[in-house]
């Protein structure tokens, strides 16, 4: 570990948490302010996904040599502020157990593995793509509310690509951390260091809930979690074991959900930000960002209040534009990825890179399972549809011509036959 470890990836897997805490996680709040929780259920949740990220973190990236980042399920948090009203806590936390279950068993079993591997390159490399894209759009809207905060981001990344290209992400964490303070932009962090206490709620098994949570919080993050994870990693040159990955992630989610943990899984777009060559150019040390952001998310976990509103108190605009310039790398060599047919004689698979990228893109959600889904279903459908069929072989009977007997091999008979006389 001393001799891999490096400032950039330190805080790159920083960085990685901290995005985390300050965007998808009020998604997360608001799923708690959904089920009805008091204060101690929502802070035992809070623990629960922080713990499970922390500890999933840093012993898969330890034991794989494999940035792995492990983060909860975004969209199965904006898919349960509009399904848990309806139901008991205890009958959620029965759905989140079935659905995390599932996944263990999909993972270990190898079915999301092969079913991945069954799916063309392009279109994965384009739902990846989908994913990361409007992030680094999302640059221009901060820039537009806030030109200071976002500006001085921007301007501090490319100066340092241009000088120091290994710690541009960390100089323009610092320029923008330090340009906030100037302005006053921080918002005023309250409350003061607690432990977290996890609260144990037991779960029951609704049938309704089964279908309308459980069900659908499977899919949603197997496909827009757990699938774009795997296809970054892939896209970065490593050779992630889809089997432990995603088998053992599932069963800490599975343990964890008695104390209100919804669901835990590979990172997407926010591991980018650890496995991309801003983290640090040689792959086989990236690794170290995994640890750093295991580590930040077991402090939220522990100390969870007072980190959380620290997290928070960074204004929206220096997080969204850090975020942006950090995933720019990934995004580059999702897209290159995914638009390789165009220039390799493979033009069917560039449309359907295409499709899975307009539709991912498009953020539509059908039957409560997100883009992501779609996306890759769209594009494996178009490639399918395109691809060139396989020549078959010319019969001789439709050819005309007969088949030529193939002359005997010389052999003792031939070589014993009497010279003619003289």
């Amino acid at each position: 570990m001393a001799r891999d470890a490096s400032l950039s990836a330190v805080v790159a897997g920083i960085i990685s948490a901290l995005v985390n805490y300050s965007g998808p996680f009020l998604i997360v709040l608001a799923a708690t302010r959904a089920a009805g929780l008091d204060e101690a259920h929502t802070a035992s949740w809070v623990w629960a996904v922080s713990i499970g990220n922390g500890v999933c973190s840093i012993a898969l990236s330890a034991f794989t040599r494999i940035p792995v980042i492990v983060a909860w399920s975004t969209p199965g948090a904006a898919l349960l502020i509009a399904s848990l009203g309806g139901f008991a806590f205890s009958d959620a936390v029965g759905a989140f157990l079935v659905a995390s279950v599932a996944a263990a068993i999909a993972g270990w079993t190898g079915w999301f593995g092969w079913l991945l591997d069954h799916v063309p390159a392009p279109v994965l490399q384009a739902l990846l793509a989908g994913v990361l894209l409007p992030f680094v759009v999302t640059a221009t809207d901060a820039f537009a509310s806030a030109p200071l905060l976002a500006g001085s981001v921007i301007v501090a990344f490319f100066v340092g690509k241009r000088l120091v290209d290994r710690y541009a992400v960390p100089v323009a964490l610092v320029v923008g951390i330090v340009v906030a303070a100037l302005a006053g932009a921080f918002e005023p962090v309250t409350g003061g260091f607690s432990v977290t206490v996890p609260v144990l709620t037991v779960p029951t098994f609704d049938p309704a809930a089964l279908v309308s949570i459980g069900l659908p919080l499977f899919i949603v993050t197997m496909a827009s979690q757990n699938a774009p994870g795997l296809a970054l990693l892939r896209s970065e040159g490593y050779r992630p074991d889809d089997r432990l990955l995603v088998g053992s992630i599932s069963t800490a989610s599975a343990v964890l959900t008695p104390f209100g943990n919804h669901g835990i899984n590979i990172a997407a777009i926010t591991a980018a930000i650890a496995t991309g060559p801003e983290s640090h150019p040689d792959r086989d040390r990236r690794w170290i960002a995994g640890l750093s952001a295991g580590t930040v998310y077991l402090l939220v976990g522990v100390f969870g209040g007072f980190l959380v509103a620290g997290f928070r108190s960074i204004p929206a605009e220096t997080i969204t534009a850090l975020a942006a310039v950090a995933l720019l790398a990934s995004t580059l060599t999702a897209l290159s990825g995914a638009m390789s047919g165009a220039t390799s004689g493979a033009p069917h698979s560039a449309v359907a890179a295409l499709t899975t990228l307009a539709v991912t893109m498009s953020g539509v959600v059908l039957l409560n399972v997100g883009s992501a889904f779609w996306g890759v279903l769209a594009g494996s459908a178009v490639y399918l549809a395109l691809r060139p069929r396989a020549p078959r072989p010319a019969s001789p009977r439709l050819s005309g011509t007969r088949p030529v007997p193939s002359s005997p091999a010389p052999g003792p008979a031939c070589a014993s036959r009497r010279s003619p006389r003289r």
